[in-house]
């Protein structure tokens, strides 16, 4: 099929105004060769794959709402929409936040005092019922969970939030499905078509082939990555959990249903897709079935197919993996910026928390000089906490290149977030240890990782005051990064501790990652209105750093960040050229005052420092756990 063939597929079923056919054909024009190169890499020998979802496109633009329409061609001119300095974000599960959607949208007004304008609602389309890993073992795809209201209720709240300026980004599972799903219950039925959306083996010949080089993403309850299934009289792959059935993407058959689930979805008002387990997609026997090429091309044609049919979209890929291949995400070789616009910086988060334990920059800075640089017209979210617990990701090459162990200096950060390391002022649990390789993620809230919980106890004021201006300069390091879109994790901006009654709910009790995942105290939220208190001085430190940023063009995402060497092994220093003129960003990650690093700052032309955060000249010495935005007056 050639391009004006696939055109007039789509233009024969619409039948619009000559400006939007106009439109519409240029947007074909311009994603046709990313979308057949990425389908042909995928289905080289199907036949009639790009007429069907020719037709889904069509199916879809014709229920596309007029005012989403003027939203795709809004961002048609304005494609660097996520990329701006006032674009912050965050996250939020619906019930813990407001109760439900209409919650949450009663709670817009608290959002934009504080700045957001992108709004990550964790899972909420309807999961089967008990276990369901959070939500991520979605039943149905087109359904919200009950207790948060219904798909009418979601597209309210997306028109609310759009008009308020705010973008709604949802997570969308792309390896697997629950057991409940409809397309597994036709599988256990007996159905020969949606059997083949899954790998179902006879018996364990091929699975035990395939285990010889998987790990195992959750050990200690769901080892192994095959489950019997009775019904289905065959070994299911299940990578995660037993009743979460991975979905078989050489099969066109399952590219073009979730084409047109993003695309319906899309018609509800939801502007960014997380691409949830997307490294996990393509399976390929001798591998660890991660990461493979064609993860790549099905994300490409995907993308591809949605900037014709909804070029408001984004996609955000949710790949915990190695910064090697982190960056594939956004683009490398031929799929290069075309395939997700956001990807997670994974490796920030675990380097704030790095050097904030060891109180030394060496690793974070070495970490980052070797870090790739990612195509100018993506961008990163960045954040310091999320959902999920911390995997200790330091690579050993990072490690012994500034004379540390990996695997000890792993241990290390995992016995301090434990609060086991002597001296250690975090809170923190242990989560899926693995007595095999000694590999201990971590679970805990941002402000008991980061001492509050510890000094609150106390009572002492100066331990108080280290633990605010500690999580301040660590939310000032990934706010202030520059490449990407900062996220923020509900009640971090008012310093919500651990929560240590999740075990009183049954479905939290063997998952001690609901120990940082509290519900909004909207108590405490109101005491973000009296001065002096911790959370006025969290809340209105965080707005103060958004502020910030949304004025200063410099962190516009299309710019890359540089880390600097400098003597100080205590200060994280970063660079950003920009036309307007270079900013430096300094960074004190110790309980004591340093120096502010002039030869580095006269290096990069900075002789009369101003700080972008405070708007007045930079001090001679930065306090405990300073933060500078530093650029030099323009004349």
């Amino acid at each position: 099929m050639e391009a004006s063939a696939f055109f007039a597929t789509i233009w024969s079923r619409l039948g619009h105004s000559s400006y939007l056919s106009a439109d519409l054909e240029a947007r074909v024009e311009r994603y046709w060769e990313d979308l057949e190169t990425g389908l042909q890499a995928l289905y080289p020998q199907s036949e009639g794959v790009l007429g069907r979802v020719a037709e889904t496109l069509a199916r879809n633009l014709q229920e596309r709402s007029i005012e989403l329409q003027a939203l795709d061609l809004k961002r048609v001119y304005q494609p660097d929409w996520f990329q701006k300095p006032h674009m912050h974000g965050y996250i939020a599960y619906a019930d813990r936040f407001a109760g439900n959607l209409k919650g949450v949208a009663e709670r817009i007004p608290y959002l934009k005092e504080l700045g957001i304008r992108y709004l990550h609602l964790m899972p909420l389309l309807l999961p089967r019922e008990g276990e369901n890993d959070g939500g991520y073992a979605v039943a149905d795809y087109r359904q919200v969970r009950p207790d948060l209201g219904s798909m009418d209720d979601l597209q309210a709240l997306c028109t609310q939030l759009r008009r308020e300026g705010i973008s709604l980004c949802l997570d969308l599972v792309l390896n697997h499905v629950a057991r409940e799903h409809p397309w597994a219950v036709a599988a256990r039925q007996g159905a020969p078509r949606y059997r083949d959306y899954f790998y179902i083996y006879p018996d364990r010949t091929l699975p035990d082939a395939f285990e010889r080089t998987l790990p195992e993403v959750f050990p200690d309850f769901a080892p192994g990555n095959f489950t019997w299934d009775d019904e289905v009289a065959g070994w299911v792959w299940t990578t995660f959990n037993r009743w979460q059935w991975d979905v078989n993407w050489s099969n066109p058959e399952v590219f073009l249903e979730y084409l047109d689930l993003i695309l319906w979805l899309a018609n509800r008002g939801v502007e960014v897709f997380r691409l949830d387990a997307i490294a996990f997609t393509w399976k390929r026997l001798g591998t660890n079935c991660q990461n493979q090429p064609e993860v790549h091309a099905l994300t490409q044609a995907l993308r591809a197919a949605v900037r014709i049919g909804a070029p408001a979209v984004a996609f955000k890929a949710e790949a915990i993996v190695a910064p090697e291949d982190l960056i594939t995400y956004l683009g490398t070789g031929a799929h290069y910026g075309k395939v997700s616009e956001l990807a997670y910086h994974n490796t920030l988060m675990v380097q704030i928390w790095s050097s904030l334990a060891s109180r030394d920059t060496r690793l974070f800075t070495q970490a980052l000089q070797r870090f790739p640089e990612k195509p100018p017209t993506t961008a990163w979210a960045t954040y310091l906490r999320c959902h999920d617990d911390i995997g200790w990701a330091i690579s050993d090459t990072d490690a012994a290149a500034v004379g540390l162990e990996g695997a000890a200096h792993r241990r290390f950060l995992s016995e301090f977030y434990r609060g086991e390391f002597p001296g250690s002022f975090a809170r923190g649990m242990h989560f899926q240890e693995n007595p095999a390789t000694g590999d201990r993620r971590t679970s805990g809230s941002a402000a008991s990782l980061a001492g509050l919980e510890t000094a609150l106890e106390s009572g002492h004021p100066r331990l108080i005051n280290l633990a605010i201006e500690r999580l301040l300069l660590a939310h000032a390091v990934f706010i202030g990064y520059g490449e990407g879109i900062p996220l923020i994790y509900m009640g971090d901006e008012l310093g919500l501790l651990n929560d240590y009654d999740y075990g009183q709910e049954p479905a939290h009790q063997d998952d001690n990652r609901w120990l940082h995942r509290p519900r909004m105290d909207w108590a405490r939220a109101e005491r973000r209105k009296q001065a002096g208190t911790v959370e006025h001085r969290l809340f209105q430190g965080l707005k103060a750093l958004l502020e910030a940023r949304s004025r200063t063009p410099q962190l516009h995402a299309a710019f890359p960040t540089r880390p600097l060497w400098q003597p100080n092994p205590h200060l994280l220093v970063l660079k950003r050229p920009h036309p307007e003129g270079t900013l430096v960003q300094v960074y004190n990650f110790s309980e004591q005052d340093q120096a502010l690093p002039w030869e580095t700052l006269r290096a990069e032309g900075i002789v009369q420092p101003f700080d972008r955060i405070t708007q007045t000249p930079a001090p001679a010495y930065l306090m405990p756990y300073a933060r500078l935005w530093l650029t030099q007056p323009r004349l």
